[in-house]
């Protein structure tokens, strides 16, 4: 059995491949899984590049852009990562070095060596229940974080502010689930950790609420999303072309209508009749006003859309099993030629 080593932050011992990501919350690892399977079939396997130590791996996979092993070895990259988070993976001379690079980014892709890969998403084909069946009328799963570096294009803050005009406006009608919301959000100046100190006293001594619309973390999206009216669904920074991650996914397949806000090309992928495209209101009210006007039938044609929608061939480029076939099969075509990469 040949070997091939796969480097994953956070990642030792295979636990990439486990039942559950140890490192993230909302994280399947249902395409890490399929993906060593598939090099499995085919007498490769796949693993964290620890179980490898002293073993010669045919090729390096890394996940996200980060520091190179300096062997020489055929390398590729899986490059999903918001590059506001992490910057290496539109590093066009960092993406350069490998045999292949799998990207959402059009530039990335560009690349000689680049392939177009789109977020997968483990997509599941399920009944849901209806408009009267949803006692949550909007709902936002998110953690409570930011950028270090803010820009016009920052959804984290969108999302804050979203929050707070609920808080302030209509509170009945939102609920804010996901990790950190029990304190203040994160700090990095000297200035916004001493706020934040304080407001962490306030909690602890006098029960403050800094996000009275909290209702908790969750460990089942879905139990929320089959729960809510609506799910507001935007990526952490807006205007990324072909930046379409899990989160309007995770909503359709339980039914649930996206508010959407996040790549600029959305209604390139996914038609306009399946979810609600934040950037046509000019503020929260009156986006808020146009949820509460939609009234049974309207939401039950929506998801009628967003079901022919899960079962059409528009899906399948955000498919599990097409971003495996689609790295499976550009990795393995060089097997017969894999190169001997020197100063790498």
């Amino acid at each position: 059995m040949r070997v091939a080593s796969i480097f994953a932050e956070g990642h030792k011992n295979n636990s990439l491949f486990a039942e559950n990501d140890p490192t993230h919350t909302y994280a399947p690892t249902h395409t890490s899984r399929s993906l060593r399977k598939a090099f499995l079939e085919i007498g490769i396997e796949l693993n964290t590049a620890d179980l490898n130590e002293g073993k010669d791996a045919i090729f390096e996979l890394y996940v996200e852009g980060q520091v190179v092993q300096p062997s020489n070895v055929a390398k590729y990259l899986v490059a999903m990562e918001n590059p506001n988070i992490n910057p290496l993976n539109q590093d066009l001379n960092y993406c350069s070095q490998f045999e292949k690079v799998f990207s959402w980014n059009p530039a990335v892709a560009a690349l000689e060596n680049g392939v177009l890969s789109m977020v997968p998403n483990e997509i599941r084909i399920e009944s849901f229940p209806g408009f009267n069946e949803r006692p949550i009328f909007a709902c936002l799963i998110n953690a409570n974080k930011r950028f270090f570096h803010s820009d016009e294009n920052d959804l984290y803050i969108e999302r804050l502010r979203l929050i707070r005009w609920y808080e302030d406006h209509d509170p009945s009608n939102f609920m804010l689930f996901g990790r950190g919301w029990d304190k203040p959000g994160p700090a990095f100046t000297v200035s916004e950790r001493i706020l934040r100190a304080f407001k962490r006293t306030r909690s602890k001594l006098f029960s403050y609420r800094p996000f009275p619309s909290y209702q908790g973390e969750v460990l089942n999206k879905r139990a929320i999303f089959r729960k809510a009216k609506f799910a507001y669904c935007y990526e952490n920074s807006k205007n990324l072309t072909n930046y379409i991650t899990e989160k309007i996914f995770d909503a359709m397949m339980c039914g649930s209508v996206p508010i959407y806000l996040g790549a600029n090309n959305i209604t390139k992928y996914i038609p306009e009749n399946c979810f609600v495209d934040a950037r046509y209101f000019a503020s929260t009210e009156k986006l808020h006003n146009y949820l509460l006007s939609i009234n049974a039938k309207q939401y039950e044609m929506m998801q009628d859309n967003i079901k022919a929608f899960l079962l059409g061939k528009q899906i399948i480029p955000f498919s599990s099993e097409f971003f495996v076939a689609t790295l499976f099969g550009g990795i393995a075509s060089t097997f017969t030629n894999l190169k001997i990469r020197q100063g790498v």
